[in-house]
């Protein structure tokens, strides 16, 4: 399939609740930023595992055991295909990217004290904020934050001249979440090298809209989460540096993470299972393989280029309603628009939209300082997925001129 042109119909026919309807319209589901949707090939193969293959991983010797150890660790080496790592060892499975933040913070954390710095950007999700103000309250460390400016860009200028020999880490989002925004990576990448800090990367946005090379990206950490990726809830990926994870602590304890147990002494599991305390999520891990299959198959770059025709198209649309206001316009974004309309709260917004059977997101998404910036209680956000088609903005245009009327 990679190799034909992009047939959206043929992509929405592999997700079945793209079938729906919303009161009696067609569904027109723009929230794929929140959470994607599953094509039957996940579906799949999460209930062929199920059927077939269920049992704890790791622990036993029987052939079921086995079976489903292969399909675990099997899923590891195809997150580390699909990202370009370059070991099983670096990829650690979490509940979400928000725990794989949360783990780094906790484990690799424990070293910063007064003095230090992490350096993070003002269009963070919460994700990415509230774990390093846990730990500056920890450790005596301090957080510093590089500003954005009115196109919702970063301030590049203003970043590099926050990094100093003090720097422990930058910690930055790849795709802002709620403006869509692309950061320069490289360039921040770069400049945290230079005072000898790590580099934490948001990928949660990233990851199902563009191809990530690890290797080529040379950051220390990666975090993003299945659900983003048309896979099953409930699991999220931390790939961290093997060099880096190895002077790392363990930040949870309990089963499939240790060597041996006694009152006296417990000594650990090698990477990657050092992390992964407890019984894993198997049949996410499986559906999340099953998801990289499917989006290599359909391919990324073809993927990447039908979300931005749809960027453009909804932007044009958008554009041309009067009083709505777009929040955001950075020169390089992904399938994300958000925006308010005049006299029209977003929640409000969202409601009626609904009645038309357009899904959106409204609220502040996770990221109350970019609201705050932008002097806006909150937004609504559509965004676009593999199965997102013309219709889907074309019907969204629509109900926004329907609330325009609703509203006067």
């Amino acid at each position: 399939m990679s190799g034909a042109p992009y047939d959206v119909a043929r992509v929405r026919a592999d997700f079945p609740i793209l079938a729906t309807q919303v009161r009696g319209k067609r569904l027109a589901f723009l929230d794929t930023a929140a959470s994607s949707q599953r094509p039957l090939a996940v579906l799949e193969a999460v209930d062929h595992y199920e059927r077939t293959s269920h049992a704890n991983v790791h622990r036993g010797v029987y052939q079921l055991s086995q079976k489903a150890t292969d399909a675990f660790e099997g899923a590891r080496e195809r997150v580390r295909r699909f990202l370009n790592a370059s070991s099983t060892r670096e990829i650690i499975f979490t509940r979400g990217t928000t725990e794989s933040i949360n783990l780094v913070a906790q484990s690799w954390g424990r070293r910063l004290g007064p003095g230090d710095e992490i350096l993070i950007t003002w269009m963070e999700h919460h994700a990415n904020i509230v774990p390093w103000q846990m730990l500056c309250e920890r450790s005596g460390a301090t957080l510093k934050v590089a500003p954005i400016t009115l196109r919702g860009e970063l301030d590049l200028e203003a970043f590099e001249a926050l990094i100093s020999p003090r720097t422990k880490l930058v910690a930055c989002t790849q795709i802002a979440n709620a403006l869509g925004t692309v950061l320069p990576l490289e360039r921040m990448i770069a400049a945290a090298k230079r005072v000898g800090a790590l580099t934490l990367v948001d990928g949660a946005q990233a990851v199902s809209h563009q191809r990530v090379d690890l290797r080529a990206l040379d950051c220390d950490f990666y975090a993003f989460s299945s659900h983003k990726l048309y896979g099953p809830t409930g699991l999220g990926v931390l790939y961290a540096r093997e060099s880096v994870l190895r002077e790392m602590p363990p930040w949870q304890g309990g089963g499939d993470m240790i060597l041996t147990v006694s009152f006296t002494r417990t000594t650990y599991a090698e990477l990657p299972y050092r992390f992964e305390a407890g019984t894993p999520h198997i049949a996410g891990a499986v559906g999340l393989a099953a998801a990289m299959d499917y989006l290599d198959g359909l391919g990324l770059e073809r993927v990447q280029q039908h979300e931005q025709a749809l960027l453009a198209r909804a932007t044009r649309a958008l554009r041309a309603i009067p009083g709505l206001r777009i929040i955001g316009e950075a020169a390089h974004k992904a399938g994300v628009i958000s925006f308010v309309l005049e006299n029209v709260h977003p929640h409000d917004l969202g409601t009626i939209l609904d009645d038309e059977g357009v899904a959106i997101r409204t609220g502040h998404h996770c990221a109350m300082p970019v609201m705050e910036f932008f002097d806006v209680p909150a937004t609504a956000r559509a965004s676009f997925g593999c199965y997102s088609d013309d219709a889907d903005v074309d019907q969204l245009a629509a109900a926004l001129g329907r609330a325009r009327e609703v509203f006067g």
